[in-house]
């Protein structure tokens, strides 16, 4: 039997939940393309994401450490990763559209800056008199047009359902302005599907940041200990794992968190769907809270790890001290490009010369979309006098 795009979408009918975004009803693209044979139209944004030059570059991008660190601390690419197969999970558990959802959380960071929140905050101060900076928008921007794959078209082209959940994307530390999701902004909540991203990449960095945090040294064990959420994990993997191998007995701490959070996240999301008779998608983004979150001990508790992050992780002076470099390199960069951008690509002159955009903002652009190590190259090509 040829399982085709007509065998799938009918799969799609029959056994996700009713609430689960279909993809025979996606609002379409931008620009027109005949539907492929065998992939659903959100398959075939994926297969967009996954080829193209923007997810490549996620395996240079910081996501805490840079990447000369250390070969086994996350990179951004890693990152949505895990964050992604957290996300299919949890699709599968409550009925969403798994593919959908796969999208969305692969996309979610191809707008990252080298150098983590600190580049883009770096940019954000540079881009302030020229309409600012913020991953999310420069996300959409990629899909949108940054990427230049096809004869017909800027961009990947993809479903607005899938765009709708990069500039949608939500967390404590993404939000995109007002201004940037007015066009996507006709229900009060975005899909399940881009629900269930916002919540995974929570689970995902705080897990994989407890394990690089331990790993790096910035924090110990015995500084988790206060926490709730550590004192039940740390109790549960006691029962069937020995003290003797710190490593493993570490891993299974982290694995135990993400299990937890995940069956917590579906056991609440499940109650809220059925407490609100949620039948369909447009119920669901029609509430005016999200229906896919963590119970209310879960999030105190997230609130406890969230906390304690910041204070030991984030904000910790070796991390500070790379931040502050950062900083300083990417204001070298853009300072140096937008006064001199003959020693800019040839691509990226001539977007200066056709002005649709202001000089600033292509200048942005092809600074957010390098990597970590690209920018320390260019950085010694333009100011140290033996480097050509």
């Amino acid at each position: 039997m040829l399982i085709n795009r007509e065998v799938q979408e009918k799969r799609e009918r029959e056994n996700l939940a009713s609430y689960a975004t279909l993809s025979e009803r996606s609002l379409g693209r931008a620009r027109f393309e005949n539907e492929c044979q065998f992939r659903t139209a959100f398959q075939r944004d994926r297969d967009r994401i996954i080829h193209s030059k923007a997810f490549r570059r996620l395996e240079y991008k910081t996501q805490v450490f840079a990447y000369y660190e250390g070969d086994h601390y996350r990179t951004r690419l890693t990152h949505t990763l895990e964050a992604a197969q957290i996300a299919r999970s949890i699709a599968q558990y409550i009925g969403a559209n798994e593919d959908l959802t796969h999208a969305i959380a692969l996309a979610h960071d191809l707008g990252h800056t080298p150098f983590g929140h600190a580049g883009e905050q770096s940019l954000h101060a540079l881009m302030r008199d020229f309409g600012g900076f913020e991953h999310n928008r420069q996300s959409l921007r990629v899909v949108d047009l940054l990427e230049t794959r096809y004869p017909d078209f800027p961009g990947l082209n993809l479903t607005f359902e899938t765009r709708s959940g990069i500039i949608r994307h939500t967390t404590i530390y993404d939000h995109a302005p007002e201004e940037d999701i007015k066009d996507f902004s006709r229900t009060p909540q975005p899909s399940i599907e881009t629900q269930i991203v916002n919540r995974s990449d929570e689970i995902a960095y705080s897990c994989h940041d407890i394990e690089d945090g331990l790993r790096s040294g910035f924090f110990e064990e015995v500084d988790l200990e206060k926490l709730d959420v550590w004192k039940f994990v740390t109790s549960a993997v006691r029962v069937f794992c020995s003290l003797t191998d710190r490593d493993t007995f570490r891993y299974q701490c982290i694995r135990v968190l993400i299990d937890k959070l995940i069956r917590d996240l579906v056991d609440h999301t499940n109650q809220n769907i059925q407490t609100a008779s949620i039948e369909s998608p447009d119920t669901a983004m029609n509430l005016e809270f999200a229906v896919v979150n963590f119970s209310r001990t879960m999030l105190e508790w997230k609130k406890q790890l969230d906390d304690f992050l910041y204070e030991k992780f984030y904000t910790h002076h070796k991390l500070m001290r790379m931040q502050y470099k950062a900083n300083r390199l990417l204001k070298d960069l853009f300072t140096e490009y937008v006064e001199r951008p003959f020693q800019l690509p040839p691509g990226v002159q001539r977007r200066i010369r056709e002005g649709s955009e202001s000089r600033e903002r292509i200048v942005c652009d092809y600074i957010a979309g390098m990597t970590d190590r690209f920018a320390l190259y260019e950085h010694r090509k333009l100011f140290l006098p033996y480097e050509y």
